[in-house]
């Protein structure tokens, strides 16, 4: 259950940031492409790793479990690298690794969208690495990005490894969880337990008891009858007259 909920609200978070739906997500699509891709196929295990689960746990079938159980480890590895990339990036040496990104790696495309969204021009200035456009040029008054677009890796790095570690305590819960789960899922344990709609409560066990013992007088009458005819049909007409 967990497994499912982390994965299916991380996964929507990658996908709106794809299709470019939160505030300055175009920045963290194109300087932090890694990050995302990664948090995207971990998103897009785990669901999956969850459904395999689902079908171990309705079908009682301890080949998917074995599965479920092997692919949480596949899970773990994509969950902890997006939160690794993000730290080592944050804290070794951010500027010099934004310097080179802006220079060699993200291209003219990259630091358009860039500079659209924090509403800056070039990285110290207009004239030093800058893309032209229609709010970009020789005189504008747009301050450099490199300000802005430091600041603003800064807070998006701290919580992308800050969530990304987060969740590790709660995967190993589900990881142990399974490994001493998967082994021990037979019929009885599944399926054999009584629903809890049928199970008895204290009002249930006392309309029981009263039908037995309805039954256990009307069982012993008939005994009577069986047993001694003309003193039982004698009994029961003195009763009927009383």
């Amino acid at each position: 259950m967990q497994l499912t909920v982390y994965s299916l609200v991380s996964l929507i978070f990658c996908l709106l940031t794809w299709f470019l739906v939160w505030d300055r997500a175009d920045v963290v699509r194109v300087g932090n492409r890694e990050e995302l891709i990664v948090s995207t196929i971990a998103a897009s295990l785990g669901i999956v790793t969850s459904l395999v689960g689902w079908a171990g746990i309705f079908l009682n079938n301890r080949g998917f479990l074995a599965w479920y159980t092997f692919l949480l480890w596949i899970c773990f590895a994509f969950l902890v690298t997006p939160g690794y990339i993000s730290y080592k990036k944050r804290t070794f040496n951010l500027e010099g690794k934004i310097n080179k990104q802006w220079s060699q790696d993200i291209g003219a495309t990259g630091r358009l969208a860039i500079q659209n969204q924090l509403e800056c021009c070039g990285y110290f200035s207009p004239f030093i690495l800058a893309t032209v456009s229609q709010t970009c040029y020789a005189r504008t008054i747009l301050p450099g990005c490199k300000g802005p677009y430091m600041r603003y890796e800064r807070i998006i790095l701290d919580r992308w490894f800050i969530i990304a570690f987060s969740l590790v305590p709660l995967h190993l819960f589900v990881m142990i969880s399974a490994l001493l789960c998967s082994n021990h899922v037979t019929y009885r344990f599944g399926k054999g337990m009584t629903p809890k709609a049928y199970r008895l409560d204290l009002s249930s066990m006392a309309v029981i008891m009263d039908n037995y013992a309805k039954y256990v007088i009307s069982s012993s009458t008939v005994d009577e009858l069986l047993i001694y005819p003309q003193s039982t049909c004698r009994a029961v007409r003195k009763r009927r007259r009383i």
